[in-house]
């Protein structure tokens, strides 16, 4: 019982050094460690790590909502990840299939007023995906209240190169010309079509790299390294992150 109850004062003394009037606007999460959580384990199919992962997710989604983060982006899938194997890709698509159906009638998703949106090259996707993910959109629409974006299929040169090919399909249509082309309009032809860059960037299992993720969007956004694989992310961690990004003197520039 002690060690809990120690977790609960540190979790609160976390809770009052944080400003709520300094909180990032936007929070984007690289999820890593789903498969070497399993292997810690011992004895432990991988596709149940990614199913604690979820378990994960759906919290730091209840944290953020709880400390008025409005926009929660994270990297569920890369277009790398499709190298893996046969029966762990399966078993991710079965999870993605199974978790946005369940979005459809969320108590939590509605209650809180949050749309849910995926980025990336959904047609890479099988259709079964595809469709759980265009029911999971369609049912929360028309919130704007919270954005919860997940990149499926994502990579981060993927994503500038067809923007390119976007922009200049309308360049060759006559709809704009080589002059109209700046960061606004190329941030407008992403797959995250002008949304506000993350202001904090959290990766988990003590990694430090971005792994293509969000690379026009982060040119400006702070980064914190946790050491905890994704499944066993704590509150505590979370709260620190978002400590450490308070304390930081954020400057655009050099």
């Amino acid at each position: 019982m002690a060690p809990d109850f120690l977790y609960k004062i540190y979790e609160k003394r976390l809770l009052n050094e944080l400003d709520p009037a300094r909180m990032p606007k936007h929070v984007a999460i690289i999820m890593d460690g789903n498969r070497r959580y399993t292997r810690v384990q011992g004895n432990m199919e991988v596709t149940r790590g990614h199913e604690l992962g979820v378990d994960t997710l759906e919290k730091v989604l209840d944290w953020s909502i709880d400390l008025g983060i409005e926009i929660v982006t994270a990297y569920a899938f890369s277009t790398e990840n499709f190298n893996r194997s046969e029966k762990e890709v399966k078993g991710l698509m079965d999870l993605f299939v199974k978790n946005f159906k369940r979005i459809v009638n969320h108590e939590k998703i509605h209650r809180n007023k949050v749309r849910v949106k995926v980025v990336g090259r959904l047609e890479l996707l099988p259709d079964d995906v595809r469709e759980a993910i265009q029911e999971a959109e369609d049912a929360t629409k028309d919130y704007h209240d919270r954005l919860f974006n997940l990149a499926i299929g994502y990579d981060g040169r993927l994503e500038i190169v067809d923007a390119v090919k976007k922009i200049y399909k309308k360049i060759e249509a006559g709809e704009l010309s080589i002059d109209d082309v700046d960061e606004k309009l190329i941030n407008d032809n992403l797959y995250t079509e002008g949304l506000a860059d993350p202001n904090l960037i959290i990766r988990t299992s003590g990694e430090e790299r971005l792994s293509g993720f969000l690379l026009w969007q982060s040119s400006y956004s702070e980064l914190y390294f946790c050491d905890s694989l994704w499944p066993e992310l704590r509150k505590i961690d979370y709260l620190r992150a978002i400590r450490d990004y308070q304390a930081r003197d954020r400057r655009f520039g050099v």
